[in-house]
């Protein structure tokens, strides 16, 4: 396949329109597009109720989940009965599984499931690599039948991976083999009732190694089907390519808004991780992951403005995460009281 330029690729410039993309260039920012909606008196209105303690919650209902890999260490020494009554306890509907023994010795699926289910969780998600060189590994390349029998037996709406786009390299057509295997998971997934998701890391921003004015994210979202393949934000990791990727190779500008993003096709998220960091330009990354509601992501303006989109406060979920917390109970139950507290 070709390795010109998007100027002499018709075919991806036409699906990068069509599908309403975003190019290197953002454009108008996703804060005006949500101010210009609300207008004045609304947004009066909404301060007025925030200062004096009422106002609707911004977090949507019986939709608040937790990553259990921020949990692992819990999980691994106390079992998953413990960790999903704290989970409980805390005020979470939803879990998203990163494996389903996470170090605790053999445990069923069925058993999984109904533990989670006495404690009021539901499945959400489950993170599975995407290949391996191991014929018999665990991935949607070596083993779909599996992983998706799983997924139904823990009765899970989405199954996706959080590996990224790269197993064949970083350039556009790499990009484009990784979308046809996604999309041939997704049509799979879909046959079984199933949603098949990626979730990003910072790389995904990153440009093209053969074609420098073309962002590999948009790449992904041009080329899989977005009846088939669905994608979850991680917030955190998207602002951190924002900083890492706001420039192309040749220091030119090439900004973006992570939020812009979702509001350009809001149905092809359906789950998000909120995640949190301080912002530091001396860090390579721009920020340093801190417990949410500790950081700089406005996620009062992010998640409301999700909300404001066709079906936005019922068809969204959120999976607090933290790579790797101080304490990760503590983690657990800040980051509910924080998001709960939102109005």
């Amino acid at each position: 396949m070709s390795r010109t330029s998007k100027a002499n690729d018709p075919e991806l410039a036409h699906k990068l329109s069509r599908r309403g993309v975003l190019g290197v260039a953002a454009g108008a920012t996703a804060a005006a597009i949500v101010g210009a909606a609300a207008g004045p008196a609304a947004a009066a209105a909404a301060t007025s109720a925030a200062a004096s303690g009422r106002g609707r919650p911004v977090l949507p209902p019986g939709r608040l989940g937790t990553q259990l890999y921020s949990l692992r260490d819990k999980v691994s020494s106390l079992g998953f009965a413990k960790v999903f009554a704290e989970l409980e306890r805390y005020g979470y509907d939803e879990i998203e599984y990163a494996g389903y023994t996470q170090g605790t010795g053999p445990i069923s699926l069925a058993q999984l499931k109904q533990l989670a289910r006495g404690h009021g969780l539901r499945g959400i998600g489950s993170h599975v690599g995407y290949y391996s060189s191991d014929p018999n590994a665990y991935t949607f390349a070596q083993n779909l039948d599996k992983v998706l029998d799983d997924a139904q037996a823990l009765g899970l709406p989405h199954i996706g991976t959080a590996s990224g786009p790269f197993r064949y390299g970083s350039t556009v057509d790499a990009s484009k083999r990784a979308a046809e295997e996604f999309n041939t998971y997704g049509a799979a997934a879909k046959k079984r009732g199933l949603k098949f998701y990626q979730h990003n890391h910072a790389e995904e921003f990153s440009f093209a190694t053969d074609q420098p004015d073309v962002r590999l994210y948009d790449v992904l979202l041009a080329e899989t089907d977005p009846d088939l393949v669905y994608l979850e934000m991680d917030i955190y990791w998207a602002f951190v390519g924002q900083f890492r990727f706001g420039k192309r190779a040749d220091g030119t500008p090439a900004p973006f808004d992570p939020l812009r993003y979702v509001l350009k096709q809001p149905h092809r998220y359906p789950l998000f991780h909120v995640k949190d960091g301080t912002h530091d330009e001396s860090a390579r990354d721009g920020y340093r992951m801190v417990d949410v509601g500790d950081g700089d992501i406005d996620y009062k303006r992010f998640i409301s403005a999700v909300n404001k989109t066709h079906g936005g406060y019922r068809d969204h979920h959120w999976q607090t995460e933290h790579d790797n917390p101080v304490e990760s109970f503590a983690f657990a139950r800040k980051s509910s009281e924080h998001l709960h507290s939102l109005r």
